[in-house]
């Protein structure tokens, strides 16, 4: 079957791996389904896997692809769950140490089958076009999950957004503003300032702007680069959500700024699936469209790779038939 895959690990040209070409068809263990995929789309995960973080250098090659959607062999439109647990774990899955996702131990979404755990294929939304569904499973439930599970936002309150266009931010953004806090977004560019605008951001600011009052929270995705500037953002007793580290792992704490303004620092990573559900639930009864920056063929896979690795979203990057 046709796909795009990492051959090998490679960490410091991760483009240089990435091949398209043919891969065997899937097996079918009991208890899982085939799906024939739709549309997937792209993560900065994707880009670690051809890195080799997060793998196994005997798993290669990898199909690549956390997230997608497409049809079951009955036809019943589906959005997969890319968090696979041990069958045997009870309660958040997101906690079971031996939790993987899909291109870290099983193959991903960027063919023209994917298999997974039957209960990882939920039904798609009548609302969502299989382009908008494939951006559910990572970006936006992650989003979902900082925003409605960890932050303790009530509707009226303030929150950032560090970085204005990825597919965690944008997607913090459309929930938020549905949900009814007021929105600030920083971005390093004037168009993906106007993107969050576009979006519904109340305000939107330079990278490291002096904002006109401090925030409840502050949603982190970039790290070391802004990590000083959300700090000083926040309100005392305010709260950090941290989902990821684009810009580099190693903030400095400024634990003085934390302690004594009682700040708090919470970590969030993706989802479950019954938050899966809840979030499409609500964007169905909102009416809110996940943003598509780009929408390619799988076999145009390079290119949109090459804008993620540069950093030229704007919204979410979707391979799609």
């Amino acid at each position: 079957m046709f796909a795009v895959y990492a051959s090998a690990p490679s960490p410091e040209d991760p483009l240089a791996s990435l091949t398209v070409g043919e891969r065997p068809e899937p097996e079918v263990p009991d208890g899982w389904v085939a799906v024939k995929v739709m549309a997937a789309s792209l993560n900065m995960h994707d880009l670690w896997t051809l890195r080799g973080v997060g793998i196994k250098a005997e798993s290669f090659p990898m199909i690549l692809g956390c997230d997608g959607a497409g049809t079951l062999a009955d036809g019943t439109e589906v959005v997969l769950h890319s968090v696979i647990g041990d069958p045997a774990w009870v309660g958040d899955e997101t906690l079971d140490p031996k939790r993987t996702l899909l291109t870290e131990k099983h193959q991903g979404t960027f063919a023209e089958t994917v298999v997974v755990p039957a209960r990882n294929a939920l039904p798609k939304p009548a609302g969502l076009s299989f382009a908008e569904a494939a951006c559910m499973g990572t970006a936006w439930l992650t989003a979902y999950r900082m925003l409605f599970v960890k932050s303790e936002l009530r509707p009226g309150q303030t929150m950032l957004v560090q970085g204005a266009s990825g597919g965690v931010s944008t997607a913090l953004i459309e929930l938020g503003k549905a949900a009814g806090m007021r929105v600030w977004v920083t971005g390093r560019t004037e168009e993906k300032r106007a993107l969050a605008a576009e979006l519904g951001a109340h305000a939107t600011f330079e990278s490291g702007a002096r904002l006109p009052e401090k925030v409840d929270a502050v949603f982190e995705t970039v790290g070391k680069a802004t990590w000083s500037h959300s700090m000083k953002a926040l309100k005392p007793g305010g709260i950090i959500v941290v989902s990821g580290s684009t810009s580099g792992p190693d903030p400095s704490a400024d634990l003085q700024r934390l302690f004594f303004l009682q700040l708090r620092v919470v970590g969030s990573t993706m989802g479950t699936r019954e938050e899966l559900g809840d979030l499409m639930r609500f964007c169905d009864l909102a009416g809110i469209k996940p943003k598509i920056g780009t929408q390619l063929s799988l076999s145009q896979a390079k290119e949109g790779f090459e804008q993620m690795l540069n950093g030229e979203t704007a919204g979410k990057i979707v391979f799609a038939r």
